[in-house]
């Protein structure tokens, strides 16, 4: 079987590392899902997604001259796209994603983190220049 950049294809999970996930497609050959290309969502530890042996369908993104297959499994699923009121893409009125944590709650933690790093700095700085040189003379 011919794989072609564009096709779908069913394959298993045959190896795991840090950066992404091999799989066997058929022919015998072996293409790799980069972690990035696994899921919607960020993807901290690609073994919460994936473990070897899961059937999986990617989509073959790029087959390189030395053989080197690009899959993803985002890809391969089909997702209805979100329309317009004229059809065409959403202007801002569509649903957008919750996260979590929004970036306003991410900086006041790391401000408030910050002022009491600073301040614990401080207070031991402050202590051990109270010893020095008071005793001169």
């Amino acid at each position: 079987m011919s794989i072609e950049v564009g096709s779908k294809l069913q394959g298993k999970v045959s190896g795991i590392t840090n950066f992404g996930a091999f799989i066997d497609l058929p022919g015998g050959k072996t293409g790799l899902v980069h972690i990035s290309e696994v899921a919607d969502r960020y993807v901290k530890d690609i073994h919460d997604v994936l473990t070897v042996g899961d059937e999986v369908t990617v989509k073959v993104l790029q087959v390189e001259t030395d053989g080197k297959i690009g899959l993803s499994i985002r890809k391969a699923v089909d997702k209805p796209k979100p329309r317009g009121p004229r059809g065409g893409a959403p202007r801002g009125g569509g649903k957008r994603f919750v996260k979590e944590t929004t970036f306003e709650d991410k900086m006041s933690r790391f401000l408030k983190d910050s002022e009491d790093r600073l301040a614990s700095l401080k207070r031991q700085t402050e202590s051990k220049r109270g010893g020095r040189g008071a005793r001169r003379g």
